[in-house]
């Protein structure tokens, strides 16, 4: 199987009225994995706030964090793939912050948000090469077994 990404970078923000262990069990419960790093950070009113951060870099890490977002969210990224790839092949998209910690996985169109972007692998490095390499691995994902995720 084609590997998609170069590296998919999920991120979001805690800030200081939030709770920081649920934010955390989020992303963990997001990334199957509790390895993100934490990098303290001012906000823009002096508040202190937590980005919390990881970067995925094997195929069965994109294959897991799609399948997590389950299909109608990718069927959603598909129907709208030209605008969710840039000319740079990068790959963006936001899930509603506090539906996620809910459990609830939700494309959002606001600021408090988890921020999803990646560099889709094309060669020749097109946005067309891009968006027909993404829109296959998301169309294939739910035919794709597990055993296939070991790259």
């Amino acid at each position: 199987m084609q590997v998609v990404f170069h590296w998919v970078r999920v991120q979001t923000f805690c800030y200081a009225t939030e709770k920081r262990e649920l934010l955390e069990e989020t992303m963990t419960e997001l990334l199957g994995t509790d390895e993100f790093e934490e990098e303290i950070s001012e906000g823009e009113h002096g508040n202190v706030m937590t980005i919390l951060e990881s970067r995925l870099t094997k195929q069965r890490e994109f294959n897991a964090l799609f399948r997590k977002l389950g299909p109608e969210i990718c069927g959603w990224i598909v129907e709208d793939i030209d605008n969710r790839i840039d000319d740079d092949c990068v790959f963006y998209i936001r899930l509603d912050k506090q539906k996620a910690v809910q459990g609830i996985y939700e494309v959002a169109h606001h600021g408090d948000v988890i921020a999803i972007t990646g560099k889709v692998q094309a060669h020749p490095a097109k946005k067309e090469v891009a968006v027909r390499t993404l829109g296959e691995f998301l169309t294939g994902l739910g035919n794709q077994s597990d055993s296939s995720d070991s790259s």
